[in-house]
């Protein structure tokens, strides 16, 4: 069996007020940032996942989302790459 790394980001959805986006925005704008708009802030996730292929990896990675790291509720996720790990040297 392979090892994938894979990458997703877990997001509210448009519809939910994003507090903590809002307040990142209005400290941009103190320091200067004036041109930046409309931040939202979520949650970057990277795990690895022992399957046959990719597609399987890609699969695991789409159940962990539903089931615990996103709120069906409040949250959206993708997932941004499915990718081979590199395997880890042993001294």
């Amino acid at each position: 069996m392979d090892r994938f790394r894979v990458a997703a980001v877990v997001t509210l959805r448009r519809s939910i007020a994003d507090v903590q986006g809002t307040t990142v925005e209005q400290a941009l704008h103190a320091l200067g940032f004036r041109a930046i708009e409309n931040v939202r802030i979520g949650k970057y996730v990277e795990m690895e996942i022992r399957a046959a292929s990719a597609e399987e990896a890609h699969r695991h990675a789409e159940q962990a989302c539903q089931r615990l790291l996103a709120n069906p509720v409040i949250e959206d996720y993708q997932i941004l790459a499915v990718t081979p790990a590199v395997a880890k040297e042993v001294p």
